[in-house]
């Protein structure tokens, strides 16, 4: 993405004085959501701030955790390291927990193409190679998946609706443990211009011969 176009990205979002992911007016991740679950098939998108976190999310949402072991696809050393960490072993065969796709500049016009075939539970999209700082999301079709992981990632206590009343929705959706895992509307408006423009057909250039 040009310079300028990030330029009047952020000058846009910045202007609007909604930098929080909390903030009720925040219009630039359910965007970036919207254009996800158009591009993937999937019904369901959760931001997160980094590869990790939608490793996390994705294994959380389907109840997968400490004690348990999962097939995952690859499963390079920093990945077997996180999930050491979690308490999570890695079995040698079996149904993957979670399909997993790199996106960055040369191959996010085939944003599409390379998700679309994903047949697992979830699937985690690691959104970094675009080039605006670490970013994430886990695409599902299943609600469970989708809320468990949504609730991961504000701290585990309340949900988007509730916290600000810190009224209990859902006792069942809390996890034992609790994190931070939010995408700034910032790196989120990034991402989704990125996304939208690798997806616009090339125009042509220059006289024809």
């Amino acid at each position: 993405m040009e310079l300028f176009d990030t330029a009047t990205v952020l000058a846009r979002v910045l202007t609007t004085g909604v930098v929080m992911s909390i903030e009720k007016s925040d219009r630039e991740l359910p965007g970036l959501e919207r254009l996800l679950t158009k591009q993937t098939g999937r019904t369901r998108a959760v931001l997160v701030n980094s590869r990790t976190a939608a490793i996390h999310a994705a294994l959380a949402g389907q109840g997968i955790g400490h004690g348990d072991t999962v097939a995952v696809p690859e499963p390079d050393a920093a990945t077997g390291r996180f999930l050491d960490w979690l308490g999570v072993s890695v079995a040698d065969r079996g149904p993957a927990a979670y399909d997993y796709v790199s996106l960055d500049s040369a191959n996010a016009d085939r944003a599409a193409e390379l998700t679309r075939t994903s047949t697992a539970p979830a699937l985690v999209v690691d959104l970094t190679g675009l080039g605006f700082g670490p970013a994430a999301a886990v695409l599902t079709d299943d609600d469970r998946v989708w809320a468990r992981a949504e609730r991961l990632k504000i701290f585990g206590a309340y949900d988007l609706r509730t916290m600000w009343t810190q009224e209990e929705a859902d006792a069942s959706l809390v996890p034992g443990v609790q994190f931070n895992y939010r995408l700034s509307p910032l790196v989120a408006a990034c991402v989704r211009m990125a996304l939208t423009q690798a997806a616009r057909p090339a125009t042509p250039t220059g006289a024809r011969s």
